[in-house]
C-alpha cells in the first residue's frame, strides 16, 4: 500500500474520480540468445494511471522477478541489475494525443523509464481498454541493456541478448480513498 501512496503523490492532487490503481500486473522480459533463451515474470508491480489527463507511473521491484532457475535470478540480482544498490525500476509518461474515451486504443506513451539507475526518454507503443470500472494497458517494447549500462560479462555473452523483450500488463480498478 505504500507504494500506491508514492504513486499517487507523484500525480497533481486534482479529482480522484479519474485515477486508477492497478489490481493485476504482469512484467515479463525475454531475452533470447544463441545458447540459451531467459525468462523471468514479476506480478507485483504497482501502477496509477490517471484518465483525466493521460498520465501513467509504474514501479517494479527488481527483486520479484522470478527465474526458472534459481541461480539465473541470483545473478540477474547480484551481477546484472544490481538490485541492492538499485532495487526499482520505474516508468513516468504521458499518453500522447489522449482523448479519453472508452473502448479498446492503440497509444503512444512518451515517458522517462529508470533501469539499474538510468533515466532515458522512451516512446512506448501499446493498447489501452478503458470501461466504466476498470481500465487495461498493455504494451511490449525493447530495452537494449547497454543504454541502460547493464554489463554482460564475456563469459555468458552468448548466453544473454543484448536487447531484451518486455511485456507490461496492467489491470487497474477506480482509486477511491
Amino acid at each position: 500500500m505504500k507504494n500506491i501512496l508514492i504513486l499517487l503523490l507523484l500525480f497533481p492532487m486534482s479529482t480522484f474520480a479519474q485515477k486508477f490503481v492497478s489490481d493485476q500486473s504482469n512484467i515479463r522480459f525475454y531475452s533470447s540468445a544463441p545458447i540459451e533463451d531467459i525468462e523471468a515474470i514479476n506480478e507485483k508491480a504497482k501502477s496509477v494511471i490517471d484518465l483525466s489527463n493521460g498520465q501513467v507511473v509504474f514501479s517494479v521491484d527488481i527483486e520479484g522477478f522470478q527465474f526458472e532457475k534459481a541461480l539465473m535470478q541470483e545473478h540477474f540480482n547480484e551481477n546484472y541489475l544490481e538490485s541492492e544498490k538499485y532495487p526499482k525500476s520505474t516508468f513516468k509518461g504521458q499518453i500522447e494525443d489522449w482523448n479519453n474515451i472508452q473502448g479498446a486504443q492503440e497509444v503512444k506513451v512518451t515517458g522517462d523509464l529508470m533501469i539499474h539507475g538510468i533515466t532515458k526518454k522512451v516512446v512506448l507503443g501499446g493498447t489501452i481498454d478503458v470501461s466504466e470500472n476498470k481500465v487495461e494497458v498493455e504494451s511490449v517494447f525493447i530495452v537494449k541493456l547497454v543504454d541502460y549500462k547493464i554489463k554482460i560479462p564475456k563469459a555468458v555473452f552468448y548466453s544473454i541478448a543484448e536487447e531484451i523483450e518486455v511485456t507490461v500488463k496492467f489491470v487497474y480498478k477506480p482509486y477511491s480513498k
